[in-house]
């Protein structure tokens, strides 16, 4: 339900304003002054406001400029008894959505106030979708082996060396990768990734050179390769360990000439590109055994970057793991919850199997799965005890999650999934005894919505002893 405030020093038109509103099923605060209306304004989240532009104590244009030096997206419909168009072109100029006059068209005002309430919903959605889609993480940590990765990638990213970078699953190839394009002369042009392992080895030429219609069974049209597509940019060759013999030998004769063709095609055509690429694999053992080139190993490895695996910089996961703490909650829309220290350092016992990649998940689960403060007996119950180690052990001084008085069993558990659900009907069982059943302080107490909890009920068939 959308929330709108109006200020308006008239009784009878926010008294009336406020009845048609009410009558379209929005939630409507009301002022009589625009000093007060700043005020509401800070302390509540409203979706829009109708401002009276003619009052006391302070007028609506100035009203409308210092809340949109408060909250910027909030979208503003100005109110006249003297509507003039120099006015009108005046409140647009200030960030006014709409100017109406007074007395209103009743019918005119409620077109304008959807409008105003969907184009705020759409700027809203726009800066989640933009923040996600293009948003290149910070690399966190001070460890020795992180400064020396930062310091690395702002000597060489504004040259034109090519950079291996190499480390286990999950370390953080990929943010190095982009911090480099990031910082390089090229930053205004396409980053283009190739995961070489996901693509077919009968697949990758045509995925990186292109191909001409008809050159094979499925060329049904002509495909522009990923070196065009970065042309001017970067190419990121993400596990250049999985790529195939014949594609290797391609991709070292663009290296050397700074040409492609096309698959089936005959025509040379020039790139300008920039080549950065990361595997998870000794490469020279890679040679050894004959499926990697040496000339393209030494090609690519103008400047290697090592990335560390988190087991190695542990010191670095409360920094990491309270940066991925606000970056989720933020995804979510909820509050940030607090990490103890205790939990902290049950986090930085574990094995992390899936290094960085892992830390995330786990941070995530803990958010979804715990209460407002993450403690040490939440990160040992939530880990993943499939990493290879028992999780129970991964810290001596942590007391074993149990289960009315005994360990917790997790062989019963087939996969992740049932053991989530165990755990959380587990967890909702025991914040509904905690408050005496009371539905709507359990919702509250543990941060979702009272229908959600009654599903949650009904799915884990919870019932109250008799």
């Amino acid at each position: 339900m959308a929330k709108l405030l109006i200020i308006d020093d008239e009784r009878a038109i926010r008294s009336t304003l406020r009845e048609i509103l009410e009558y379209e099923s929005y939630e409507v605060d009301d002022i009589d002054n625009g000093i007060d209306g700043l005020e509401l304004i800070k302390k509540n989240n409203y979706d829009l406001v109708l401002c009276d532009i003619k009052m006391n104590k302070m007028d609506g244009m100035e009203v409308l400029e210092n809340a949109l030096i408060l909250k910027p997206d909030l979208p503003f419909i100005m109110i006249s008894g003297h509507g003039t168009v120099e006015t009108a072109i005046e409140a647009s100029k200030k960030g006014a959505f709409d100017f109406v006059s007074k007395p209103p068209d009743l019918n005119r005002l409620l077109i304008t106030v959807r409008n105003a309430l969907d184009r705020g919903t759409l700027v809203t959605e726009t800066k989640v979708l933009k923040r996600r889609v293009s948003k290149t993480r910070h690399i966190l940590g001070e460890s020795d082996s992180i400064t020396k990765i930062k310091e690395t990638i702002e000597r060489v990213a504004p040259t034109e060396a090519r950079v291996l970078v190499t480390g286990a699953n999950g370390s953080g190839k990929e943010l190095v990768a982009r911090w480099i394009h990031e910082k390089s002369n090229r930053a205004d042009s396409p980053l283009i990734e190739v995961n070489c392992a996901a693509i077919p080895s009968e697949l990758i030429e045509s995925e990186l050179f292109g191909h001409e219609k008809g050159s094979f069974t499925s060329a049904v049209k002509q495909r522009i390769g990923k070196f065009e597509l970065a042309n001017g940019g970067t190419l990121f060759l993400d596990e250049i360990g999985d790529m195939s013999m014949s594609a290797q030998a391609k991709v070292l004769r663009a290296l050397q000439e700074h040409k492609i063709t096309r698959v089936g095609g005959e025509k040379e055509l020039d790139v300008n590109v920039r080549v950065i690429a990361a595997t998870n694999k000794d490469l020279m053992k890679e040679i050894e055994d004959g499926n990697f080139r040496m000339d393209l190993y030494h090609r690519l490895n103008v400047i290697n970057i090592h990335v560390p695996h988190l087991t190695e910089r542990t010191d670095d996961i409360p920094e990491i793991a309270q940066n991925f703490l606000e970056e989720i909650c933020g995804d979510y829309g909820m509050p940030v919850k607090k990490i103890s220290e205790g939990a902290m350092n049950a986090l930085k016992a574990l094995p992390w199997t899936g290094n960085v990649r892992e830390l995330h998940n786990m941070i995530e689960r803990l958010i979804i799965l715990s209460d407002k403060i993450i403690t040490e007996n939440d990160v040992i119950a939530f880990a993943n005890p499939s990493g290879g180690t028992n999780i129970g052990a991964a810290n001596s001084n942590a007391a074993p999650i149990t289960n009315g008085g005994t360990a917790l069993n997790y062989e019963k558990f087939s996969n992740f999934q049932d053991y989530k659900d165990y755990a959380e009907k587990e967890f909702i069982k025991f914040k509904l005894e905690k408050n005496n059943w009371n539905v709507s302080k359990t919702a509250d107490d543990i941060e979702i919505q009272r229908s959600h909890l009654y599903s949650k009920i009904e799915k884990f068939g919870l019932k109250r002893a008799e």
